[in-house]
């Protein structure tokens, strides 16, 4: 018997544009309320991955994250996400 591998999906991060596999990124919504991080990554709206990372997210938040979510980014959804990459271990 041969073993299939199971498929495992993947995702380009906004900030890096690498891929890598989807559980290994952060999913950012857009829901009518403005922008919401999504942990579990089955909430429902468009969403964009990134990586876990502040340098993706520096990068992400000045323009390819509302251009992937087809909208503008709010100055309180702006503010959430950068207390969220604040909270990001920095990077060697």
């Amino acid at each position: 018997m041969s073993k299939t591998r199971k498929h495992i999906p993947q995702r380009t991060c906004v900030g890096c544009r690498q891929v890598q596999a989807k559980r290994e990124m952060v999913r950012i919504i857009r829901t009518p309320s403005g922008l919401q991080i999504d942990p579990t990554g089955k909430m429902a709206g468009r969403g964009v991955y990134i990586h876990n990372q502040r340098s993706c997210w520096e990068t992400g938040i000045k323009g390819p994250v509302s251009h992937a979510l087809k909208t503008s980014i709010s100055k309180a959804d702006q503010q959430y996400l950068y207390q969220h990459m604040n909270s990001l271990p920095l990077e060697e």
